[in-house]
Parts: structure tokens; C-alpha cells; sequence
């Protein structure tokens, strides 16, 4: 695919129950969103655009040069929200490829990125993610450490059979902590945010859970290491002290 039918986008909403506005952030003198918007044209797949139910997150991106779509604010996730930035973006259908970014990624690797739009190089791929291998033993039990439980494709690949926040699958062997980067075949976007909340994805609170109880195939890159999502103050932090390292991204 070449660059004009990819665009990475990122949802930014200024609510969050644990850390209000986090989205604007101070960051090594940007805010968080930008730096997250920084990361993911780093990884040269495609245009970055935020999509956000804010003017004052949209007003901050557009003065660091990036694009940004005001949407609605009653989304119920952020693939909703990019959907409907796509569809204001590109009524007519020429953007083939969406990666979503998380806007609260602001140490995302734009190698990581990168390995969430691999998997689409197979055709028969509808969605693709990535993931880490869990080092720690209490992510293992973490109900907030989301699991993907997959069959090997390859060394770095899984095909997804399940999300799950349980520590899964038994027995030896590996368990891997889902990133949450998709990249999307716009069909399958379309489709998804078309379909009802299904019975497992209500249940796990996992909505990628509606795209496998629908048929669709999600293929899973392994990556390095999983980015710092923030969510609290030590969280931010924590984000401060890695971006303030000229090595961070070396």
C-alpha cells in the first residue's frame, strides 16, 4: 500500500475518570496529545490527525502543525470517534488503511507503531494489533493487564482467539499483554462500529471481542515492550522522566 491510503489516527477526548485533561499534559514542554501525535509520525506509515470532541485539544494540535477533527462528544469508544473523523476526512472512500493510536501513548515507539499495521499484509487479515510478552508475574492476575490468547503464525505473530483480562491461556508457556494500537482495513472499521455490543465483549469490558464474535480476524504483532499508558499523576511522571531522556528514542 503506498502512504496516501494509510492515515494514523488518534481519539482524544478531555474526560478521563482518574486524571481529567490529560490529554493536554505537559510533557517535555508539549502536550501529551502532541507528543503521542509526535511518536506516530515518526513511524511513517501515513498522515497523523487527531480526532477529538475538544476545541481546546483540537486549537493545541493544530498549532504543532498536525491536522484535527472535531467530533462528536457522546462516542461510546474511540473506534467510533475515528470512524466518524474518517468519514469527515475522506467522504469518498480512498483511505484504504486506519491505525488508532491511543492518546494517552505519549512513549510509544514508532517501531511499534509500525508492527501494528504488519499483519495487514495478509489479505485475509481484517484487523491487526500488537502485543508484548508479560515479564512481570503479577501482570499475569492484573484483571487490567488485557491478554491476548492466540495461535502461533510465525515467531513474532499470533492469529487472536480471545481477549481476556484473566490469566490466560493455562500451562506453560508464554502470556502475552495486548497493546491497544489497531490497525484497520476501513471495511472492517465500518462493519465493527455497526455491529451491537456483544455478549463477550460486555462481559470482559473488552470491545475487541465484538470483532472475533462477528468472524473477523484479528492477526497480532509481538513487539519489545509495552509503552507506558498514562493514567494517573505517577503515571505522568513516569512519562516525563522517559521523554526527558535524549535516548528514549534512540
Amino acid at each position: 500500500m503506498s502512504s496516501n491510503s494509510n492515515i494514523v489516527l488518534i481519539p482524544a477526548r478531555m474526560s478521563s475518570t482518574r486524571l481529567p485533561g490529560k490529554v493536554l499534559a505537559d510533557i517535555g514542554g508539549k502536550p501529551m496529545i502532541v507528543q503521542v501525535a509526535l511518536r506516530a509520525r515518526e513511524a511513517a506509515i501515513g498522515p497523523v490527525a487527531i480526532a477529538t470532541d475538544s476545541r481546546e485539544v483540537a486549537d493545541a494540535v493544530r498549532s504543532e502543525g498536525f491536522e484535527a477533527i472535531l467530533t462528536r462528544p457522546d462516542h461510546p469508544s474511540g473506534s467510533d470517534r475515528v470512524f466518524e473523523a474518517l468519514q469527515t476526512l475522506d467522504p469518498d472512500g480512498e483511505i484504504e488503511t486506519v491505525v488508532n493510536v491511543q492518546g494517552d501513548l505519549p512513549t510509544v515507539r514508532p517501531e511499534t507503531v509500525r508492527a501494528a499495521f504488519a499483519p495487514l499484509e495478509n489479505p485475509q487479515t481484517d484487523i491487526a494489533t500488537v502485543a508484548a510478552v508479560i515479564s512481570e508475574a503479577e501482570e499475569k492476575t492484573n484483571p487490567n493487564v488485557v491478554k491476548v490468547v492466540g495461535s502461533p503464525l510465525s515467531e513474532k505473530r499470533l492469529r487472536a482467539l480471545y481477549f481476556t483480562r484473566a490469566a490466560a491461556p493455562h500451562g506453560e508457556g508464554p502470556l502475552y499483554h495486548h497493546i491497544g494500537l489497531y490497525a484497520w482495513r476501513r471495511d472492517a472499521l465500518s462493519r465493527f462500529v455497526s455491529l451491537p455490543r456483544s455478549p463477550l465483549e460486555t462481559r470482559e469490558s473488552l470491545e475487541q471481542l465484538r470483532a472475533l464474535e462477528a468472524g473477523m480476524r484479528i492477526d497480532v504483532e509481538i513487539v519489545g515492550e509495552v509503552p507506558l499508558g498514562v493514567d494517573t499523576e505517577p503515571d505522568l511522571e513516569r512519562a516525563r522522566q522517559i521523554l526527558a531522556d535524549p535516548r528514549a528514542f534512540g
